[in-house]
């Protein structure tokens, strides 16, 4: 059992020991990245509702419009794929206040953007801005927390209510909505400089080194401050690390990893169909239901509130999930009821089967209100916005699930890993919301919605590979890095 006992700390595979930090401490820190975290769904979300408005005030289609949806997510794919081997391996705190700040800036340009190519140019900077904030968070999380406490933590990156912000702003005019963004982003960077330390164990190490230059807040608290300097060894310099084309491609090499392609690909297949569902609300609901652009934010809260309940739920049941497995295996093989089950000592515990126990009846959930939307148009607006919380709620879920199996995986390389995900779901996501108002236009929306179903159902099979082979891929994986 103790195969790979004696690994080299250092290793990517191997999950960090522990953290000085209490668990309210590191609850403090994932609210605070939380925060940033919420500007890569808010951007596209609260975009959605000002459609109409931006394609009647640019003179521009609305199918061209929608294309700047398509940019926005194809860069908030590829993005993150530099932006989170640069966090890996130079710190999150800075790369973090370098990525809003370039936010910051893609904003202010879409405030000032006059016709259609400006504001596809810098809707694509701001997602190249937004779509790492996930990411270096999802490795803050990594840092600091071991698996039996990383779902409840990873529940914190909930959904946004965007859409409502959006539809009340575009009362004002398309541009007052990045204007909003701006001040927040602003707001939410002076925060962070102030209080959010650096958490790279390669840099901070368990949270008992000694800061300084722009790994340390610019606010230290005296508990904090008095707890670094009280340990016997205190880190003067920092390793230099050199840039190179090997760090930046780090989380393309992810994917050659067959457990990490499957379950990429089955997380990719169900956030394009929720996209595709989310992006086509606007016209779909303007159309059928004659709303004006305010209400037209409103018909979003239900996606948002299932977006944040679906989070927060799903993190409290992985984190029962996995105690139980844990609590298992520990019984099965005599083992301490406190002992950590890290992957280099115990590699034969199967944290994807832990992980992925509540997969089956989210996707169940998914497909049945998937299926039924495109009917739903026909009826009430009370149905197609219950079965847009459905498929909200238990869409949001299962992305929480694949983005913590890969931290699990990957607990050093965290950001790198979240990266992967977010380029392939994005990426696959773009494509669908380019092709969704075509779809709808030449078939039925409810044979739409009805087959985008049927190929989620299918998509289940990777969740049976993943369950029965991921666990012997994640071994041999550890066996040829030992």
């Amino acid at each position: 059992m103790a195969l790979l006992e004696g690994k080299d700390p250092g290793d990517p595979f191997v999950e960090p020991p522990h953290h000085v930090f209490s668990r309210e401490q590191k609850k403090w820190l994932v609210y605070m990245v939380s925060l940033a975290a919420m500007f890569s769904p808010l951007s596209s979300n609260i975009y959605f509702p000002a459609l109409p408005t931006i394609a009647e005030t640019l003179h521009t289609p609305i199918e061209l419009v929608t294309l700047t949806i398509t940019i926005y997510m194809l860069f908030q794919g590829l993005a993150p794929s530099f932006w989170g081997p640069l966090a890996d391996q130079f710190g999150r705190r800075p790369i973090l206040i370098a990525t809003l700040c370039v936010y910051i800036l893609a904003n202010l340009g879409l405030g000032f953007s006059k016709n259609y190519a400006s504001l596809m140019v810098f809707r694509g900077i701001q997602a190249i801005g937004s779509s790492a904030t996930i990411a270096i968070g999802a490795g803050v999380i990594g840092d600091v927390s071991v698996a039996a406490e990383r779902g409840g933590f990873m529940g914190h990156f909930a959904g946004t209510i965007g859409p409502v912000f959006g539809g009340v702003l575009a009362q004002f005019g398309f541009r007052s909505i990045f204007w909003f963004l701006l001040c927040l982003a602003v707001i939410v960077v002076v925060l962070i400089t102030l209080f959010l330390p650096e958490t790279l164990r390669s840099i901070a190490g368990d949270g008992s080194r000694q800061l300084y230059g722009i790994y340390r807040p610019l606010v230290y608290t005296k508990r904090h401050h008095a707890m670094m300097t009280s340990r016997a060894t205190l880190n003067k310099s920092y390793e230099e690390k050199k840039l190179s084309w090997k760090m930046l491609l780090e989380s393309f090499r992810l994917l050659a990893e067959k457990d990490v392609f499957v379950t990429l690909m089955f997380g990719g297949i169900i956030y394009t169909i929720w996209s595709m569902q989310t992006s086509s609300t606007s016209s779909l609901f303007t159309n059928g239901y004659h709303l004006s652009s305010w209400q037209t934010g409103l018909i979003f809260l239900p996606n948002g509130i299932g977006c944040m309940s679906g989070s927060f739920i799903i993190g409290k049941i992985m984190d029962s999930d996995y105690a139980k497995a844990a609590t298992q295996f520990r019984q099965l093989h005599s083992l301490p009821a406190e002992t950590e089950l890290k992957q280099h000592i115990y590699p034969s515990f199967s944290i994807e089967r832990a992980r992925l126990k509540s997969t089956w009846w989210l996707l169940a959930m998914f497909c049945i209100a998937t299926g039924l939307y495109g009917f739903a148009l026909q009826w009430h607006m009370a149905v197609p916005l219950t079965l847009q919380f459905i498929t909200a709620f238990t869409a949001t879920a299962i992305f929480n699930i694949n983005s913590t199996l890969m931290i699990d995986l990957y607990p050093s390389k965290a950001s790198s890993a979240t990266a992967v995900n977010n380029l392939v779901r994005c990426t696959l996501g773009g494509l669908g919301v380019a092709l969704i108002e075509q779809a709808i236009s030449r078939i039925h929306g409810g044979i739409t919605f009805l087959v985008l179903a049927v190929l989620a159902a299918l998509s289940g099979f990777l969740v049976v590979i993943e369950r029965t082979y991921g666990p012997r891929w994640r071994e041999q994986r550890l066996l040829r890095g030992s």
